[in-house]
């Protein structure tokens, strides 16, 4: 299963770090999931939410 949100598709972003001596390395940023139980069309299924749409409301849990 992908790392992303089954909701609005967040994905981990890319990017550097960047020390005071300027250097620059790779990181990413991940996106923060929760593995819930989620009502779709009248059946139950488990998939990875974002918490940012648990906590908006866009999923109606089951």
């Amino acid at each position: 299963m992908a790392k992303g949100c089954y909701i609005c598709h967040k994905g981990t972003s890319w990017g550097c770090n960047v020390a005071h001596s300027n250097i620059h390395t790779n990181r990413d940023w991940k996106v923060n999931l929760r593995r819930v139980k989620i009502v779709e069309n009248g059946t139950h299924k488990t998939v990875n939410v974002c918490s940012r749409c648990l906590r908006s409301g866009k999923v109606e849990r089951g």
